[in-house]
């Protein structure tokens, strides 16, 4: 054999990108967003002209921040819940009354609701969760206008369809008064519940959710507990939506039993639809765009509800996936 024939031809190595590489990739990819809305959060109040835009901006937080705990639960979980008003319900009117008739401090009162919305959905999340679909849709709903006629007809203490005033929130003598308090109150919150549930829906606990969504039979043959996974996830919803309830009582200073409507439930869950999906950036999307809405449309007197109702159709129809899933499906196929 000669020399040449033994002489092989030089591999072609392809170089590694550096492990670090990866990390800041997949780290920009997961926060960018969060950075995007954080920096946008800090630039508008030096934007926005005057308090009336500063209090949509925080009713679209507020709602932004519910959107994402029913998203977790619908969007990646797969369990469709049209009672998620009737938990912000009994955070607010748990605030109220304990303020107003036991002089309970505010901050006790929104701890206490946020345990009462906790031991609720405990105690029906099993029972409940076995349904699927439709009859899931149905039997939340049910609990919502439970709650809601419960509001409305205990008027002793929740004042009935009048309504009831919340004192100011306070904490350690801290009295939060004022849009531009508020706001940041909002703002901070909002960015701490967006930076937990993209941390969850990353974590080997989101995967298993995902997985729930994707096919039960399947996630319970690899080992994942679903009921577990389905109780904790409904549970936790329905506390940070009793949680934002409360706030919303506190900054708004007057409660009517609509919070706790069929109406909002089916507003929150077209939010979800709208932004899309299993996106928690959609959430945030969905809330600020059905919160916009109706305060563009004012000028078609008489006409608003036909218009949104229009625009939300054409939404389904052209973006079936919502917003934000759709778009970012299109951008992929562009680059490539």
């Amino acid at each position: 054999m000669s020399k040449q024939a033994t002489v092989s031809k030089p591999i072609a190595v392809r170089p590694i990108a550096p492990m670090t590489a990866h990390v800041n990739e997949g780290l920009l990819r997961r926060f960018g967003g969060l950075v995007v809305i954080g920096a946008v959060l800090a630039l508008l109040p030096l934007i926005l002209p005057n308090n009336f835009y500063l209090d949509l901006v925080i009713r679209m937080g507020i709602n932004a921040i519910v959107v994402i705990a029913l998203n977790l639960l619908a969007g990646y979980t797969g369990q469709i819940s049209l009672g998620h008003a009737g938990f912000m319900g009994i955070g607010a009117y748990s605030t109220a009354i304990l303020t107003v008739h036991f002089n309970w401090p505010p901050f006790a009162a929104l701890l206490a609701g946020m345990v009462a919305s906790g031991v609720l959905a405990l105690l029906v999340a099993r029972p409940i969760l076995k349904l699927k679909g439709h009859y899931l849709a149905m039997a939340t709903l049910g609990l919502g206008m439970i709650i809601s006629i419960a509001i409305t007809n205990e008027a002793k203490f929740t004042g009935g369809p009048d309504g009831i005033t919340v004192p100011a929130l306070s904490f350690l003598g801290i009295e939060i008064n004022g849009e531009k308090q508020w706001y940041w109150v909002v703002a901070a919150l909002l960015l701490l519940v967006l930076g937990g549930a993209i941390n969850l829906v990353n974590s080997p606990a989101g995967r298993a959710l995902q997985s729930i969504h994707g096919s039960e039979v399947a996630a319970r043959v690899v080992g994942v507990d679903t009921a577990a996974f389905k109780t904790k996830m409904f549970v936790f919803s329905a506390v940070i939506a009793s949680f934002m309830g409360s706030v919303a009582a506190h900054y708004v200073g007057f409660l009517t039993p609509g919070i706790a409507g069929f109406f909002h439930s089916v507003e929150l869950m077209t939010m979800v639809v709208v932004g899309g999906m299993a996106s928690i950036y959609g959430s945030v999307l969905g809330a600020v765009l059905l919160t916009l809405l109706p305060q563009l449309l004012a000028k078609f007197e008489g006409w608003e509800t036909v218009a949104f109702g229009a625009i939300l159709m054409l939404t389904m129809i052209f973006l079936p996936k919502g917003v934000v899933p759709s778009l970012s499906s299109l951008w992929r196929k562009k680059g490539n």
